[in-house]
């Protein structure tokens, strides 16, 4: 007869053997979700990369339904719900899963930070941001992210201090040389703004806002050679770039060579035949070339566009009164020009004298 101590040995071998067992067994099923998880997981990353945004989201919950805890395939889900879907509400739950999982996961606090800027969401925007940039102070997609969003808030002063971090990170970033030089010259150090703006052009000779931002900083430092050849390398950069061509005409104008005023107005005009600005200035410098009919023609369609433009109509009775010799053309003008808000004493008299 066995004993009871030899009994409970026995059966305490059993349970171990047991429990060893199912140890054993539960190894392999665990890495066998393991595998579907990372196998699913993968092939949403090369649908979501063909834009297949159905099918990454269907191997996503494959694979979360494997392994629920999968910090990337909830991360990945959040993408596709976000940049395929445009669920963004969707989208900000399962990256929020994702960083729950994985709290140092800095790519999902950087796109979190992206979803909620583009729901106009900017408190919550710059806490993921920052979070992200904690985590990994040299990305320089966190860094630029943040700028923007403080440019487009019009925290100016955080903008700058923002993209003076980027260029710590990549001296020749572009896009932070750009702005930064556009924020600098909005608060009014021109100096430093056109330092930026000539790191930028070195590193880019093409960039066209670049050199318009610079002859724009020129011409009002009454550098004219400097803006003129600004903004020449602006349009060489990129030729339909109506402004430039606007400003380097009125560089002409200010240079009196009314001759290349007048080509680069008519190429405004070729580019945007609706700019009655560009017709107006054009009618002034026809005039100054004594191309009287062509200065009529321009007047009138720069009032015809707009007829409320006050401007157009002291200049068309100035040209009546002084070059047409018209004086009944010059009052019809100077009448409109007074009724739209014009201010001048000199109008207003003879006006005054033709009502007597």
């Amino acid at each position: 007869m066995k004993s009871r101590a030899t009994t409970t040995l026995g059966l305490l071998v059993m349970i171990g053997l047991c429990a060893g067992l199912a140890c054993w067994q539960a190894v392999p099923a665990q890495a066998a979700k393991a595998d579907v998880a990372n196998r699913q997981y993968h092939q949403a990353v090369a649908l979501f990369g063909e834009g297949n945004y159905d099918g990454a989201a269907q191997a996503l919950r494959k694979a979360l339904e494997a392994q629920p805890n999968l910090a990337e395939a909830h991360h990945l889900l959040g993408l596709v719900y976000f940049q395929g879907k445009k669920q963004p509400a969707e989208a900000i739950d399962s990256i929020k899963k994702a960083i729950q999982i994985n709290p140092n996961f800095s790519q999902a606090h950087y796109d979190l930070g992206v979803i909620y800027q583009a729901q106009g969401k900017g408190t919550d925007a710059e806490q993921a941001l920052k979070r992200a940039l904690e985590l990994a102070p040299r990305s320089e997609e966190a860094q630029l992210a943040l700028a923007k969003l403080y440019e487009r808030n019009r925290a100016t002063d955080q903008a700058v201090q923002a993209y003076r971090a980027l260029l710590s990170i990549k001296p020749d970033h572009q896009g932070a040389l750009y702005s930064l030089g556009y924020l600098l010259d909005v608060q009014g150090d021109s100096h430093e703004a056109r330092e930026m703006l000539s790191r930028l052009v070195k590193v880019n000779q093409t960039h066209a806002d670049g050199w318009y931002l610079l002859g724009r900083i020129a011409e009002r430092d009454n550098k004219l050679p400097e803006a003129t050849e600004a903004y020449r390398m602006a349009i060489t950069a990129k030729p339909d770039l109506v402004d430039a061509h606007y400003n380097l005409a009125f560089v002409y104008r200010s240079e009196e060579k009314e001759e290349q005023a007048a080509r680069e107005f008519l190429e405004v005009l070729r580019l945007k035949p609706e700019y009655a600005e560009a017709h107006m200035n054009l009618g002034l410098v026809y005039t100054a070339l004594s191309k009287l009919d062509e200065a009529e023609r321009q007047y009138e369609a720069a009032i015809n566009l707009k007829p409320d433009m006050a401007e157009a109509h002291y200049n068309l009775g100035l040209f009546y009164e002084l070059h047409k010799k018209d004086p009944i053309k010059a009052l019809v003008q100077y009448r409109k020009y007074l009724e739209l808000g014009g201010k001048d004493e000199r109008v207003e008299r003879i006006v005054r004298q033709a009502g007597k």
